[in-house]
């Protein structure tokens, strides 16, 4: 039995090339803090010396069945999915298997595995463990968990050793996005209990990597899984994760050389920093576009929040392009949708809706409602899962609300696996969340929060997004003839606003410049690929 207690996370470095349309890379813009240095370049870790990243957000499980978070980023790198996508793929392509639809309905998807496929400690994996694997995310059913990706799949049927067919209730063109999200990684049925998570704390896998050694919080150490069949091409021999309370200690870290790169978790104080690092410092600053966005949850059973006309007079009062400029430093943008920029569908009913910031506004949309008292509201934020300028963030939003004297607003926090649970209980009357894509398409900033399950756990009816929108553009294959309705649904999101953009995310990797291979190790949802991380052989 070969490295049998693994577990980490890796999102790596923060973007070159990013996803704008499911069909469509778009070039993104780079600065190198030193002239001719990039991130590309030849050689390999051949000193045997792991390549050493830096994170702010540690993953809050190791069960594949009880995840639709960060965690991802490390399942990525020690589980393997069907399909995935490889360095600069629009679309899902073969990893574990060779999949397709079988019908011109989309309702019959096959997939044939790999020949010989092992998991990392020697035990088979076949159509068997793929079934299992599926069927135990939905048996356990995790609230808030990943079942809410599967709401299109029927039965999964397989047929000998490699075979495994997936039949859907529906038509949707989207099913093989899902199966290349972490969410579905195959698990070894005999490790992982069909009715329950895995509590061992240990990880058996069949990706690119096995994870050594894991201190929770702290560190984890990637080394090769020698059995590993895939399409992922290892440039380096070992990865070491290395988890950070705040920014500004991932950055002296790097600085000081205890680290080769940082991913996900730049404070814009550290960014602006960096912009301005001097050449001899050896460091190199990457800025691409992104689709991370950030937004706030109202819960309908909060005797306010549930109240539409104090949401919507919290959507005219809000000043997006303040908390980009003031907290962020410009490193984020303005979000008047779900669906951010670069993505087809996206709009800004926010702004056409409500305009400028305005008090006079909001006052008349609360008196239109009967509501002539100040408004009493509690925000909750996370303070270890969305950088440190999360708490800024939220004082400015206080800042903001209470300016307009229709509000008054108390602040709570809590660490993100905590915080997770109480969001999941709806013990929070508006709170914050983040959201990287689980794949690049717009269904994936709108399915995840209606419906009566939904990724935030506040359950958000609305029948013509769930059953006339979304079915009628998952059964088009060109995702980009399905404008229309991704336009109506976000008119349907602003008029109830329920869900509150704030921003949208630019992505930044800081490295030595010893180290190449990031612009190519993000996927579309920006989840690291570590193994295309290298340490540069001449210098």
């Amino acid at each position: 039995m070969v490295c049998r207690s693994w577990h980490v996370r890796s999102r790596s470095v923060h973007v070159f090339k990013r996803l704008l349309a499911p069909r469509v890379l778009a070039a993104t813009a780079s600065t190198a803090l030193l002239a001719g240095c990039g991130l590309i370049g030849s050689g390999g870790s051949e000193d045997g010396k792991p390549i050493v990243v830096g994170t702010t957000s540690a993953p809050s499980t190791l069960d594949p069945a009880a995840s639709w978070d960060g965690s991802w980023e490390l399942f990525r790198n020690v589980y393997q999915t069907l399909v995935a996508f490889p360095s600069g793929a629009a679309q899902p392509e073969p990893d574990a298997a060779t999949c397709s639809f079988q019908d011109t309905g989309n309702r019959v998807y096959h997939c044939r595995l790999r020949e010989d496929m092992t998991f990392s400690d020697g035990d088979r994996l076949d159509a068997r463990a793929v079934k299992y694997s599926i069927d135990r995310i939905r048996t356990i059913g995790v609230k808030g968990g990943p079942t809410g990706l599967l709401g299109s799949l029927d039965r999964v049927e397989t047929r000998g050793a490699r075979d495994v067919t997936f039949h859907l209730k529906k038509p949707d063109a989207t099913f093989p996005f899902v199966l290349a999200t972490p969410a579905m990684s195959i698990v070894d049925p005999g490790e992982y209990p069909a009715g329950e998570l895995r509590t061992d704390g240990e990880v058996t896998g069949s990706g690119p990597y096995a994870l050594r050694a894991y201190t929770d919080g702290r560190q984890a150490e990637l080394v090769k899984n020698t059995r590993y069949k895939g399409f992922a091409d290892r440039k380096n021999d070992a990865v070491t994760i290395r988890y950070f309370k705040e920014s500004s200690e991932m950055v002296a870290a790097l600085k000081d050389k205890k680290i080769d790169a940082t991913f996900r978790g730049l404070a814009a104080a550290d960014v602006v920093d960096l912009q301005g690092a001097n050449a001899d410092k050896g460091l190199q600053l990457v800025e691409g576009a992104g689709t991370e966005i950030s937004y706030l949850v109202f819960n309908p059973k909060d005797p306010w929040a549930g109240k539409r006309a104090v949401r919507r007079a919290v959507a005219q009062v809000v000043d997006r392009g303040a908390i980009a400029h003031e907290v962020y430093k410009d490193t984020v943008e303005p979000l008047y949708s779900m669906v951010p920029k670069g993505l087809a569908g996206h709009t800004t009913d926010f702004f056409d809706d409500f305009g400028n910031p305005s008090r006079v506004k909001a006052a008349g949309i609360l008196s239109e409602a009967g509501i002539t008292e100040t408004v009493p509201l509690t925000l909750w934020y996370t303070t270890d899962r969305y950088g440190s300028a999360t708490a800024p963030e939220f004082a400015e939003l206080k800042r903001q609300l209470e300016a307009s004297k229709l509000f008054t607003v108390t602040l709570k926090s809590r660490p993100w696996k905590t915080y997770e649970r109480g969001y999941r209980n709806g013990e929070y009357p508006v709170f914050g969340r983040g959201w990287f894509p689980d794949f690049p398409d717009a269904d994936n900033f709108i399915a995840p929060f209606v419906g009566k399950e939904n990724a935030v756990s506040t359950p958000y009816v609305s029948p013509e997004i769930t059953d006339q929108l979304l079915p009628q553009s998952r059964g088009e294959s060109d995702r980009g003839a399905v404008v229309r309705q991704f336009e109506r649904a976000q008119q349907i999101m602003a008029d109830d606003a329920r869900l509150l953009p704030l921003w949208q995310g630019k992505q930044y990797i800081a490295a030595s410049n010893e180290i190449s291979g990031g612009e190519r190790a993000l996927d579309p949802s920006t989840i690291m690929m570590m193994w295309e991380l290298q340490r540069k052989t001449s210098w």
